[in-house]
């Protein structure tokens, strides 16, 4: 059985999200070399940023899974 993408995903928010400092985290998600998404975290008002970088259009997300699905989407193109 393939492991899961959308668990990898996951974990990388969730370590975004355990880091204990007032930084913006920042995470470059790629398929295959080519960079698909930045996702930023601000613990200061627990919202994740996603930039699409073919479109540079940016979404906020207040919920892990929904971000996390929208990565999976763009990952899946």
């Amino acid at each position: 059985m393939k492991n899961s993408q959308l668990v990898a995903i996951i974990k990388r928010l969730e370590a975004m999200i355990e880091v204990a400092t007032s930084e913006v985290q920042v995470r470059r998600f790629e398929r295959e070399g080519k960079e698909r998404c930045i996702v930023s975290f601000d613990a200061a008002n627990e919202t994740f940023e996603l930039t699409e970088s073919d479109t540079q259009q940016v979404y906020q997300f207040d919920d892990i899974d929904l971000v996390a699905m929208e990565i999976y989407e763009l990952l899946q193109d």
